[in-house]
C-alpha cells in the first residue's frame, strides 16, 4: 500500500505531456534572474582584458547556478506528476529559493554571498528529500535520495565559501564541480550505484517544450534588455537605428532556432529507444544557446547605450560571440535532430569570426547592424531550403539504441 501511494507521485502514459501553468509561473523567476546574469555582465567590462575575462568567469559560475536549479526542476516535473500537491510544494519553493538567488546574483561573491549559498543549499538538499520522503517505500525513492545525497555533500563547500571571502571562489568552482559531476554519473552512492539520467524514462513531449521555454525566457530578458536601456536614454535616431537593429536579432534568434529542428524535439524525444540520452545531450546544446542569448543582450545594450562609438575588444566577446556562440550550439542542435548540420550555418559561423577585425574598427551600430545582415543571410538560405519541398523528418543519431534488459530506472 506504501509503494502504491508513493508510486501515484509518478508520472504514467496517461498524464498530460503540456507544461503546467505551475511551471510557467515557475519560470517568470528566471526571466528576472537572467536580467540579472547580463547586468552582472555589463558592469563588469571596465578594465583590462584579463579583469573582464574573469569577471565573465565569476558570472558563468554564478548562471550555472541557476542553470542547474531550472535543470533539475524540469526533469523532477518531467518525472513525477505536477497537479499533485507535494510536487507543487517542491516547485513553488524552488521558485522562492531562486529569486533569492537572482536578488542576491549580482554581489553574490561579494557581501550577499551567504543568503545566494543558503538558498541554492537548500534548494539542492530539500528538493530531492521532501520527493523522497513522499514515494515512501517505492523503489524509485532512492533516485531523489541519491541527489539529495551528493546535495549534501557540496553543501559544506558553498557554506565555507560563503563564510570565508578569500578562498570563496575556489570553493565555489569546486562545489559546482561536483554538483555537475553527481549529474553526469548519476549520482552514485556506495551499495545503491547509480542513476544516470539517460536511463532515465522521461515524458519527451513535456522535456522539449520546457527546453523551447528556456531559450524563449532567454529571448525575453533580451527584449527586457532592449526595452530598459533604450527607454533609459534620451530618444535620438542614432539610439532608435540600434534600439531596432538589437529587436531584429532577438527576432532572427528566435527563427533561427525553431526552424525546423526546435519544432522537432519532440518527435525525435518520442522516437529515440533512449530518450533519456537525447534529452541529457539536448540540455547541454540549450545551455550554450541561452547563452549565447544573454551575451547578444549585453551587446544590445553596449550597442544602444554607445552606438556610435567604436567597437572595443571586450564588446565584441557579445556583440558577435554571442550570437557566433547561438550559431555553434545550434549547428549541435541541428546534429541532435536531423543527424547532419546545414552548410549556412556553419557559413554564418565562420563569417562572424572573420569578420571580427574588421568589425573592431567600426562604429558598435555598425557592427550590430554586420551581425544582424549574417543571421539575415542564415535565416534566408533556411527559407530558400525548405522551399517547395515537404517537411523533414526527425532522425537523431542519439538515443536510437534500445536499452538493456535491465531497463531505466525511470
Amino acid at each position: 500500500m506504501t509503494e502504491q501511494r508513493g508510486g501515484a507521485l509518478l508520472r504514467t502514459a496517461s498524464s498530460p505531456g503540456r507544461a503546467t501553468f505551475l511551471e510557467l509561473f515557475f519560470d517568470l523567476v528566471f526571466v528576472f534572474a537572467l536580467t540579472r546574469v547580463s547586468q552582472r555582465l555589463i558592469n563588469g567590462l571596465d578594465g583590462s582584458a584579463g579583469a573582464v575575462a574573469a569577471e565573465v568567469g565569476k558570472t558563468l559560475l554564478l548562471f550555472m547556478v541557476l542553470w542547474q536549479v531550472w535543470t533539475i526542476t524540469t526533469w523532477v516535473t518531467s518525472r513525477y506528476e505536477p497537479e499533485r500537491v507535494v510536487i507543487q510544494v517542491v516547485v513553488v519553493g524552488t521558485m522562492f529559493g531562486s529569486l533569492v538567488l537572482g536578488v542576491t546574483l549580482p554581489r553574490a561573491l561579494e557581501e550577499r554571498a551567504l543568503p545566494f549559498a543558503l538558498a541554492y543549499v537548500v534548494v539542492m538538499v530539500g528538493r530531492p528529500l521532501l520527493i523522497a520522503v513522499a514515494l515512501r517505500g517505492h523503489p524509485r525513492r532512492l533516485v531523489p535520495v541519491r541527489l539529495a545525497a551528493w546535495a549534501v555533500a557540496s553543501a559544506p563547500l558553498w557554506l565555507a565559501g560563503a563564510l570565508m571571502p578569500g578562498p570563496r571562489l575556489a570553493l565555489w568552482v569546486v562545489a559546482l564541480a561536483v554538483d555537475h559531476l553527481g549529474t553526469l554519473l548519476g549520482w552514485p552512492l556506495p551499495r545503491i550505484g547509480a542513476s544516470p539520467i539517460r536511463q532515465w524514462l522521461v515524458a519527451g513531449e513535456h522535456l522539449a517544450e520546457r527546453y523551447q521555454q528556456i531559450f524563449l525566457i532567454a529571448l525575453g530578458e533580451s527584449i527586457l534588455v532592449i526595452g530598459v536601456t533604450y527607454s533609459g536614454k534620451e530618444f535620438s535616431g542614432e539610439a532608435a537605428v540600434a534600439f531596432a537593429i538589437s529587436f531584429v536579432i532577438t527576432a532572427l534568434l528566435w527563427r533561427i532556432y525553431f526552424y525546423r529542428a526546435g519544432h522537432l524535439l519532440a518527435e525525435a524525444l518520442r522516437m529515440a529507444g533512449t530518450p533519456g540520452q537525447l534529452a541529457e545531450s539536448a540540455a547541454q546544446t540549450h545551455l550554450f544557446m541561452v547563452l549565447g542569448v544573454i551575451g547578444a543582450a549585453v551587446g544590445y545594450e553596449l550597442v544602444i547605450a554607445h552606438p556610435y562609438d567604436t567597437v572595443q575588444p571586450n564588446w565584441l566577446v557579445f556583440v558577435a560571440g554571442g550570437p557566433a556562440l547561438f550559431l555553434a550550439a545550434r549547428s549541435r542542435f541541428e546534429y541532435e535532430i536531423f543527424g547532419r548540420v546545414s552548410r549556412p550555418r556553419l557559413v554564418g559561423l565562420l563569417a562572424l569570426v572573420l569578420l571580427l577585425p574588421a568589425l573592431a574598427a567600426v562604429p558598435a551600430m555598425f557592427a550590430l547592424g554586420a551581425v544582424a545582415l549574417v543571421l539575415a543571410l542564415v535565416a534566408f538560405a533556411d527559407a530558400r531550403r525548405a522551399w517547395h519541398r515537404p517537411p523533414e523528418p526527425s532522425a537523431s543519431p542519439i538515443g536510437r539504441e534500445m536499452l538493456d534488459e535491465a531497463g531505466p530506472e525511470a
